[in-house]
């Protein structure tokens, strides 16, 4: 019924009629530029080129998809989505991936876990609802029993790309065999892409045959390896 009626800006709090955000809060969202490299997705001047640090040391996921920039204000919405305060959101977030992630020809969808301390906190994973609608969109099966998520990692935020790694070194466990499947990782924000290298490494040893992430915003600015 929430979208029937008038709504306030989630930014600036004025009349936004059924949308979420005015029109002058959602030109500020930024969108991602194009090209990006194939992998990562952060932006690129030739199309199709790898990035030099997927050039380096190639990921276990083999694409992302992602239509925004992780910046004001679209960085306050996944905050408040995060904690618990922007289910409001979530219907715009999802026609957002929605619309980043058609044509990709995907198998199923698996959202970020979150361990099981986190989610028992929180009482519920911003993924795993951005999933839901996803699926219904995109007419795709969410599986989300299958991976799982053992280790409640540290933050990562300020720490450098190889201390990433090491914190989510064999943090998820695939529990149902994918074999032969193009699986579609959603999660909300994409920094360095170490969490969801492991995630696609631990999809990859259960037979994925193809791991793409779809995810909201990406970061543009990374601490070097």
């Amino acid at each position: 019924m929430r979208g029937l009626w008038p709504q306030t800006c989630f930014v600036c709090g004025e009349r936004a009629g059924r949308q979420p955000l005015c029109p002058a809060c959602a030109a500020q969202v930024r969108a991602l530029p194009a090209p990006g490299c194939p992998c990562c997705a952060l932006p690129m001047p030739v199309a199709g080129v790898l990035c030099g640090r997927c050039q380096r040391r190639p990921p276990h996921f083999d694409a992302t998809h992602a239509p925004f920039i992780y910046s004001h204000p679209l960085r306050e919405m996944v905050l408040a989505l995060k904690h618990g305060q922007g289910f409001g959101l979530t219907g715009w977030m999802v026609q957002a991936l929605a619309g980043a992630g058609r044509g990709v020809a995907a198998d199923c969808l698996l959202p970020m876990p979150l361990h099981r301390r986190r989610l028992a906190e929180r009482g519920f994973n911003q993924a795993m609802e951005l999933a839901r609608g996803l699926g219904r969109e995109l007419g795709l099966p969410v599986r989300a029993q299958v991976l799982l998520r053992d280790v409640d990692t540290r933050q990562l935020a300020g720490l450098r790309q190889r201390e990433r790694r090491r914190c989510v070194r064999g943090a998820f466990r695939c529990v149902a065999d994918l074999s032969g499947l193009h699986v579609l990782v959603v999660d909300d924000v994409m920094t360095s892409g170490a969490t969801l290298d492991e995630v696609a490494r631990s999809l990859k040893q259960a037979g994925a045959a193809r791991v793409t992430n779809l995810v909201l915003a990406r970061t543009l600015r990374e601490r070097p390896d």
